[in-house]
């Protein structure tokens, strides 16, 4: 599962996806019968993925006041809007990274850039003051190419690379909430997070689709305490 050499830029979802017209036609008929794009539409959300991290946080109590929040592909900006928005200015600081621009949120702030680089992690500790985060967000995924084992594959160097970040970044009391998929190196990567987490939960919201292999793990409670 080694992250190493991995280009970062070749598997973020950063872009629209390139599908065949069958596909691309199937893709957009799912997402007009889809009750929750049509929801967050409604509601003024900026992605459907906003209601997977509300019925997680509904269960969890991730997001708490006081808190500083990272996210990991934070693009188009749904996730720190539903923090933001939750906890209503009772939040210490709320930054989003990304390699794509996004359009501006108030009580976000939002870093373009790619989080492995040394400029990027000191921009976010400067945004941070030089605190570390309480919760390390990542809904990362790849493009996928179709091709089953690569796309998984990739996923989990993605989520890897999150790992290692919420590893090192995070307070000793933190949270880190990723997402995986179902299959390859599932397994390996739970027994990694557990080597550095002293829990591991698996959650399925009900906003994944149902023939989705869609996951969420939720880690909490950082083996090694960092020197805060």
């Amino acid at each position: 599962m080694a992250g190493a050499g991995l280009d970062v830029r070749s598997v973020r979802a950063v872009t629209a996806r390139l599908m065949p017209k069958g596909s691309s036609s199937r893709w957009l008929e799912r997402q007009r019968k889809d009750q929750f794009v049509k929801q967050a539409q409604d509601q003024g959300w900026r992605s459907r993925a906003v209601f997977k991290l509300m019925e997680i946080d509904q269960r969890d109590r991730l997001i708490r006041p006081g808190q500083q929040i990272v996210d990991l592909g934070a693009a188009p900006g749904g996730w720190c809007q539903y923090a933001v928005k939750k906890l209503q200015g009772r939040s210490k600081k709320i930054v989003g990274l990304d390699l794509l621009p996004i359009e501006p949120l108030p009580g976000v702030e939002f870093i373009q850039g790619d989080f492995l680089e040394s400029e990027i992690l000191d921009r976010l500790s400067l945004s941070l003051e030089n605190c570390r985060p309480d919760l390390v967000l990542s809904d990362m995924a790849p493009n996928f190419s179709g091709i089953k084992n690569a796309d998984l594959a990739r996923s989990y160097e993605l989520a890897e690379l999150a790992c290692d970040f919420a590893v090192q970044q995070l307070a000793s009391s933190g949270a880190f909430l990723v997402k995986v998929f179902q299959g390859g190196d599932f397994e390996a990567y739970r027994k990694l997070l557990q080597t550095h987490f002293t829990k591991v939960s698996i959650r399925k919201p009900s906003a994944s689709r149902p023939e989705s292999r869609e996951l969420y793990f939720l880690a909490q409670g950082l083996r090694k305490a960092h020197n805060e």
